[in-house]
């Protein structure tokens, strides 16, 4: 299986999500943590994943008779690389915008169906607005965004700190620029 294959799937997305902070995993740990997804569906998917080397087994205990893998997130394996991603036709971006869309709202959902889920709270939020930028002012942006993302990408789970998805989406909205 290629790696947009592999990667641009719903399910595979957010077993991966699952990993952040560097957490080991068991299928069990998965298919508690993704309630709404059928056990054998994670573990099918967790298989491929394991497979092309996406995620690592880093321990085996027998619990029961039955061989338990304890699997970590290979970061370097887990994404599509700048080449890859000039590499990926029209096509292509649109079954990854459609899987990560598709992600998104499945976690979004099961957030809700948690006991005692208060988006308020939670500061959850899915605001959207146009800017008008120009190819400077676009690239500062991202430039801001990509450091301020990359300076909490290496936080550890610890108390007081809860995982929080963060889905930046840019794109042109159509219509010729403004003129003068």
């Amino acid at each position: 299986m290629d790696t947009l294959d592999l990667l641009l799937h719903p399910v595979r997305l957010r077993v991966v999500h699952t990993f952040s902070g560097d957490r080991t995993r068991t299928t069990t740990d998965l298919c508690v943590a993704l309630p709404d997804v059928p056990k054998t569906t994670v573990y099918r998917h967790v298989g491929l994943l394991a497979d092309a080397g996406v995620l690592e087994v880093v321990d085996e205990r027998r619990v029961h008779g039955a061989v338990e893998r304890h699997y970590r997130l290979r970061r370097d394996q887990a994404g599509i690389d700048a080449e890859l991603a000039a590499a990926m036709s029209p096509a292509d971006h649109r079954r990854g915008f459609a899987a990560a869309m598709a992600a998104l709202h499945a976690e979004f959902n099961a957030y809700l169906d948690r006991e005692g889920a208060d988006p308020t709270a939670d500061s959850a939020g899915y605001r959207q607005a146009t800017l008008w930028l120009n190819q400077d002012e676009l690239a500062g942006m991202i430039t801001v965004l990509r450091g301020l993302f990359a300076d909490l990408a290496d936080n550890e789970p610890t108390r007081g700190r809860s995982p929080y998805l963060v889905s930046p989406i840019f794109f042109p909205t159509g219509g010729p620029p403004a003129s003068g």
